[in-house]
């Protein structure tokens, strides 16, 4: 009886300090790199979805005698640039604060290893205070839902530049075109070079396989350089 209460008395301890740790240690919010590269990310994987298809569009006014509608592939069309922009923000809300991580990698999707770990406590009877209800420890944090807001804004105010990449430059990653050569230009971009770490961020094991997140993860390094030994040459 003794050894258990003891047992209980560390838990509560451990749970405190995880607490702290994720509760107390200040909001800080996403800034315009961070803001600019997951804007950027979700964008190219909307349009990846959408490019799939391969469906023909007629555009044209069914009373028009004079000119036939015309015919043109989906994902090489505009309506498929405006359905891939509608509520690109809001992929947002589906990433978590990694408050474990210092660079921009905390924002990721996933839940952060803190939390991980008090719901792991809780699963086993554990009582968790973090001092809001058990049933909104998961919704989107503070930093989450400001991110959301930035975007929007990014968004409307590079929306030329996002177009011109669309038609003209896909060949170039959206983080490069947009972020790093216009909306950052000539500041602070290192938070580009920053690979995404996953959903734990932990590595792999010695002889553990690439999963999917890794291997898109390498191809990207990949397409950004030669996206920037491209650049080299036409200068």
């Amino acid at each position: 009886m003794h050894l258990k209460f003891s047992f209980l008395i560390v838990l509560y301890i451990c749970v405190d300090v995880l607490a702290i740790t994720e509760e107390d240690e200040g909001v800080r919010y996403a800034d315009k790199c961070e803001v600019c590269k997951i804007l950027a990310v979700e964008l190219e994987a909307r349009l990846t979805e959408t490019g799939k298809t391969h469906d023909i569009i007629e555009t044209g006014y069914e009373l028009d005698d004079v000119k036939p509608k015309k015919k043109k592939e989906y994902k090489k069309s505009e309506l498929r640039l405006i359905e891939s922009l509608d509520k690109v923000c809001d992929r947002i809300l589906e990433y978590n604060i990694h408050k474990e991580r210092q660079d921009s990698t905390r924002f990721a999707k996933g839940m952060s290893q803190t939390f991980q770990t008090l719901h792991g406590l809780v699963d086993k009877g554990v009582k968790v205070e973090l001092g809001i209800p058990y049933e909104l420890w998961d919704t989107p944090s503070a930093e989450v839902t400001n991110m959301k807001t930035q975007c929007e804004s990014v968004l409307e105010q590079n929306e030329n530049d996002i177009e011109d990449w669309y038609w003209h430059h896909q060949d170039i990653p959206l983080k490069l075109y947009l972020c790093r050569d216009r909306f950052l230009k000539g500041q602070d971009a290192k938070c580009l070079d920053q690979a995404f770490k996953g959903d734990t961020g932990k590595g792999r094991k010695k002889g553990e396989k690439k999963t999917k997140t890794d291997k898109k993860t390498d191809k990207n390094k990949e397409e950004d350089k030669k996206a920037e030994e491209k650049k080299k040459e036409e200068l």
